[in-house]
């Protein structure tokens, strides 16, 4: 009897966990097919690079992109070029700068 309870909780969270696996890939390629919409093909190759090398930097230009398309800062592809400054701008970090006073 307890056996037959283990077992169908069980197969409710392996339901619970696939479910969600499927929602978490659909909303994936939504995401993919949107950028596909607003990249040309060398800077969505070049996210795409960046989603293997670095989820989280990938996960941060998508959320930012997502949000400028819906703010209508972006209408047009952007080019390789233009993603490449994107990425830059977004990643550049300030220059540190070591001071020496002489007494």
């Amino acid at each position: 009897m307890n056996s037959n309870n283990e077992d169908a909780d069980n197969n409710a969270e392996l339901k619970k966990r696939l479910s969600k696996t499927i929602k978490q890939m659909q909303i994936e390629e939504q995401r993919k097919e949107l950028m596909k919409q607003f990249l040309d093909s060398g800077a969505y190759q070049r996210l795409m690079n960046i989603r293997i090398s670095n989820y989280e930097l990938y996960m941060q230009i998508i959320n930012i992109l997502i949000s400028f398309i819906q703010e209508g800062r972006i209408t047009n592809k952007l080019s390789e070029d233009q993603f490449i400054a994107f990425i830059n701008k977004m990643t550049r970090k300030p220059e540190t700068r070591i001071e020496f006073k002489h007494k």
